[in-house]
């Protein structure tokens, strides 16, 4: 496993919501229609902002309140980092479309 999938790995990273519109109504729309947000890991040389194919089942908008902006989304989904399949694991604070995430090898979770 490379070094930037390492240190992304490490829970609690900070995230934000990143792509280019990051706005409370782009990640709304991204998550319950089109299904693949992005998700910025900001402390990374020049931030890496992911785009993630979002897993519905394991994605829980149930204290989301989009239309107030406020409450939380948890997101989850998957993709391919250098040729390294991983999923995505954030908990984004609507008011700030900013938070908590880190990333999963899922060869680990295979094995």
């Amino acid at each position: 496993m490379n070094d930037l999938i390492q240190r992304l790995s490490v829970e609690n990273q900070s995230v934000v919501v990143g792509g280019p519109d990051p706005s409370l109504d782009e990640l709304q729309k991204r998550a319950t229609e089109i299904g693949y947000v992005f998700i910025k890991f900001p402390d990374t040389s020049g931030g890496t902002d992911l785009g993630v194919r979002v897993d519905e089942a394991a994605t829980d908008l149930s204290r989301a309140d989009f239309a107030n902006g406020s409450g939380s989304a948890h997101i989850e989904g998957t993709l391919t980092l250098d040729y390294v399949k991983v999923r995505c694991v954030a908990d984004i604070d609507l008011a700030s479309l900013s938070g908590t995430g880190h990333l999963k090898p899922e060869e680990a979770q295979a094995a």
